[in-house]
């Protein structure tokens, strides 16, 4: 079996430059995230802030963290001193309370609004029309502290490709109407199952884990 080192070379030699690679760390051990560091991972994403925080207090202080769960309010407190990207701004209740405590850190926190655009009904995201009513107006204003750099979605957990490139195809769609206006530079999809149809579809992150890790234990 190929070492996390090797499998992070694999993965860089076969993406293009201007892809970000984030390398979804969520229940590995500091030790495997370390070696990922060592051979030059920058970008970890994880989805619970807690573990995210604990792992930020031992690991060195270049590293950026990435946000890709679903987050709860009430624990934005704990990431926004130093979180890098939100990938999961899926309400404006969420924005609310970023805003109010990116301001008590004297930060501006860059996040990406995500969009619904799988047909599952377990993917959180905001509605695609709904997405763009939002990015239309001015209502993002209200939250100086918080900077929208982009969109993310997951596609639909299915093996018809034809229906991931739909459901792609329709966040890049997106992308592309607002990148000029709202000053975007990321599109975050694509995961270890799908990311090669998000690249064809114009995305600038993935977020690889099992691929680079090796399989999650839950238990």
């Amino acid at each position: 079996m190929a070492s996390i080192t090797e499998n992070l070379s694999a993965f860089k030699k076969a993406i293009p430059d201007y892809v970000d690679l984030v390398a979804v760390s969520k229940t590995k051990p500091v030790a495997d995230l370390q070696e990922a560091y060592d051979a030059g991972q920058r970008i970890f994403g994880e989805n619970k802030i807690q573990e995210m925080t604990d792992k930020w207090e031992v690991l060195p202080k270049d590293i950026r963290w990435h946000m890709i769960g679903h987050v709860q309010t009430n624990k934005v407190k704990y990431m926004a001193p130093y979180v890098s990207l939100i990938h999961s701004a899926d309400r404006l209740k969420l924005f609310k309370e970023v805003n109010k405590e990116a301001e008590k850190n004297d930060r501006v926190i860059d996040v990406l609004l995500q969009v619904k655009i799988a047909e599952e009904d377990s993917k959180f995201g905001m509605d695609p029309e709904e997405a763009k009513k939002l990015l239309s107006g001015d209502q993002l204003n209200k939250y100086p502290n918080v900077r929208v750099v982009g969109l993310m979605g997951m596609a639909s957990f299915v093996d018809d490709e034809a229906q991931i490139k739909r459901e792609f195809s329709q966040l890049e769609k997106i992308y592309n109407t607002f990148k000029e206006s709202r000053g975007f530079s990321v599109l975050s999809m694509g995961m270890s199952g799908d990311y090669r149809l998000a690249l064809e579809h114009g995305s600038t992150m993935i977020r690889i884990g099992s691929s680079i890790f090796g399989a999650r234990n839950y238990d």
